[in-house]
């Protein structure tokens, strides 16, 4: 037997845990002194105290880590719960690496700050074009509001022109504009270029009016990282005598499977101060 101090140590857990796993009836004593009320536990006990902290670290709740071990759960609903919880925790992984890569690319437009850029701005006349799109409202311009809505935007989009018999358009064009509401939210458009006649279900197909005059420079990489390019052209438009007309154009040169081979042309609209 060993004293409560002891199987936590053993357990690699605290005091107070094993107290409350005994208060909601997880995990109970072997034995308890009747006149002292000092608990004890057998070394066989720590199967179970492994059991409840691996399903407790997998995001169960209590209530259910005690019906999995007192067999309450049967195989297929505890499958269910597992397959249910991995895809919380690859969903919450993605986010993570998402976040890192904000944070990386804010951090590498903080450490070039004050350098000379080498990415090469360009101002150009954007012709109209024909696309196809799908559009929803995002929470903020910021990459961790604009990513989850303009991606799925897209799936949709190939699926319903994919759907029609339409393949083989492109290439893509995002834009973006204010949603109206006064609390910083924007209108997400995802497009492609189509030629005339082309018609799906629930697709928008119109013509994007061109842009008179555009200051464009060339991102290389996830759009997650576009921070340093898009500041770079900022930088570029107020240093040269322009003021901006609006939300930058993202026209999808390329777009291989990996988004570190996307190269993406940034078009804002400018006009001269």
């Amino acid at each position: 037997m060993f004293t409560i101090g002891d199987f936590a140590r053993h357990g690699r857990v605290s005091v107070r845990m094993l107290r409350h796993y005994d208060a909601v009836g997880l995990l109970r004593p072997a034995r308890v002194d009747p006149h002292t009320g000092y608990r004890f536990y057998a070394a066989e006990q720590l199967a179970r105290l492994n059991r409840v902290i691996a399903l407790k670290d997998l995001g169960f709740t209590l209530e259910q880590v005690g019906a999995v071990l007192d067999e309450r759960v049967d195989a297929h609903e505890l499958r269910g719960m597992l397959r249910l919880r991995q895809a919380e925790l690859e969903t919450a992984l993605a986010e993570a690496r998402a976040r890192l890569d904000r944070v990386g690319a804010r951090l590498r437009a903080i450490e070039e700050e004050g350098h000379m850029s080498t990415q090469e701005v360009v101002v150009k006349k954007i012709p109209a074009v024909r696309v196809a799109e799908l559009s929803a409202v995002a929470a903020s311009f910021g990459p961790q509001d604009i990513g989850p809505v303009i991606g799925p935007l897209y799936d949709e989009l190939c699926g319903r022109l994919a759907a029609a018999g339409l393949t083989g358009f492109g290439p893509a064009v995002a834009y973006y504009e204010d949603a109206g509401r006064g609390d910083g939210s924007v209108v997400v458009h995802a497009g492609t270029t189509v030629p005339e006649g082309t018609a799906a279900e629930g697709v928008l197909v119109h013509v994007l009016p061109g842009v008179e005059e555009a200051a464009t420079v060339v991102h290389h990489g996830s759009m997650d990282g576009v921070l340093p390019t898009a500041q770079t052209l900022a930088t570029w438009i107020d240093a040269n005598g322009y003021a901006s007309a609006g939300y930058a154009r993202e026209l999808y040169l390329e777009c291989p499977e990996d988004p570190a081979g996307w190269v993406t042309e940034l078009q804002e609209p400018v006009v001269r101060a």
